[in-house]
């Protein structure tokens, strides 16, 4: 059974509390494993959510912030020590290529498994799978930043009502859907699109067109709001965005789920950051993450 869910490793900003780790997660889906922006401790945070270094497929980094990229030392020496048997393809902006091989060879260790560097210098797609195509988009921060969008291709839901009207059955379904035609019936005439699902991860940024455009008609947002709303001036000045102003992006997008994240030290209560998400006028599903936490990507409506 495919699984797609959020793993929170951490959801702290610039600096860690003890409740707190620097920032990570990973997205499964379905049999691939992404992790966005290891920050220090993601390792040990893995190893406390049962994640496993065999699990992952892709790095994605936003930018190389300590907090969104000081783990990458001990995330890649872990692949290596446990001799992960797949490649694994790591992004970030190019721009930053000197701080990730800074990173990766941090430590004498035995390199023993394939990363594929596929950095990003412009907005548009990285990859293309049977599941997902993985696209990039540049952001407002004070060092270059990229937010990351995964789009699954739409398919076809097959009409029971209308198969049966046609009186297609058995093996001729499954020919009238590899073939897209049986005699006079198409595909289109007993089916509808199933839409593919969208997963977002929007972290350092001001507000600006790459947010909206990653936000835009998404499952699963998550979205820093490193400040609230008291503090919009603060934000703005180093590159943020605060709970009113991401739940207002994912209330414009028709996000379904958002989830907020990348928290200032500052504030000790969560509470006050769906508070004020939810006056901004966002009214779908809404998660104010803490570390280890699993977040499902919803289901298909």
């Amino acid at each position: 059974m495919s699984v797609r869910e959020l793993v929170v490793l951490g959801t702290a900003s610039q600096v860690p509390t003890r409740h707190r780790n620097h920032n990570g997660y990973l997205l499964r889906w379905d049999g691939e494993g992404i992790l966005f922006d290891p920050g220090e401790g993601t390792q040990r945070q893995m190893a406390r959510a049962g994640v496993a270094a065999h699990d992952l497929n892709r790095i994605c980094v936003t930018h190389f912030h300590g907090d969104h990229s000081l783990g990458l030392a001990g995330v890649i020496q872990r692949i290596n020590l446990d001799q992960v048997p797949h490649e694994i393809t790591a992004h970030y902006p190019r721009s930053g290529r000197r701080f990730f091989d800074r990173l990766r060879y941090a430590t004498a260790y035995r390199e023993t498994v394939g990363i594929t560097e596929a950095p990003v210098a412009v907005d548009g797609i990285l990859a293309v799978t049977g599941s997902y195509t993985l696209e990039a988009r540049k952001l407002s921060h004070p060092v270059e930043s990229y937010g990351y969008r995964l789009i699954e291709p739409d398919g076809r839901r097959m009409l029971p009502d209308r198969l049966a009207a046609h009186g297609i059955k058995g093996p001729d379904v499954g020919r009238l859907q590899r073939e897209g035609r049986l005699g006079d019936i198409t595909l289109e005439d007993v089916s509808e699109v199933r839409r593919g699902q969208r997963f977002a991860f929007v972290m350092d940024t001001r507000l600006c067109a790459g947010v909206h455009v990653l936000a835009e008609d998404c499952d699963l947002l998550v979205i820093e709001s490193t400040f609230l709303d008291e503090d919009t001036e603060l934000a703005v000045e180093h590159g943020h965005l605060t709970a009113g102003q991401a739940a207002a992006v994912a209330r414009d997008a028709g996000v379904r789920h958002l989830v907020l994240t990348h928290f200032s030290q500052r504030y000790a209560e969560p509470e006050e950051f769906e508070r004020q998400a939810r006056a901004a006028g966002f009214e779908g599903e809404l998660t104010v993450a803490h570390d280890l936490q699993r977040v499902a990507v919803p289901k298909r409506r």
